[in-house]
């Protein structure tokens, strides 16, 4: 049980400088995964408009709006993160891209 431990502990502590980059690396994971929802979604609602309209739009929410997403919320996901108790950490973060494998999977992206 205690190389059950000490290995967690490990993984943990390779991962410690790295928590901005994972963090970064989740929420980049999510918009690719949802991004498309979202963007059906505006879609929608600015389909009646005029085409530079339109255009406008979408080079403010794709260049701008997802990365001030991902910069303004980078932070938050690192917290999450840390929140997690040291032993389990480096666990967490494996099962979360596991989950976010699963998750694109279901939505056919593999």
């Amino acid at each position: 049980m205690e190389w059950i431990q000490s290995a967690l502990n490990q993984v943990t502590q390779w991962m410690q400088p790295y928590y901005s980059e994972i963090a970064l690396t989740i929420l980049a994971t999510i918009l690719v995964v949802y991004g498309d929802v979202f963007n059906k979604h505006i879609k929608r609602m600015i389909s009646p408009y005029h085409f530079v309209i339109r255009t406008a739009v979408f080079v403010l929410i794709c260049a701008f709006g997802y990365g001030l997403l991902v910069v303004f919320a980078t932070p938050y996901v690192k917290q999450l993160i840390l929140w997690v108790p040291y032993l389990y950490r480096g666990l967490a973060v494996f099962m979360v891209f596991l989950l976010l494998g699963y998750l694109a999977e279901n939505r056919r992206y593999i």
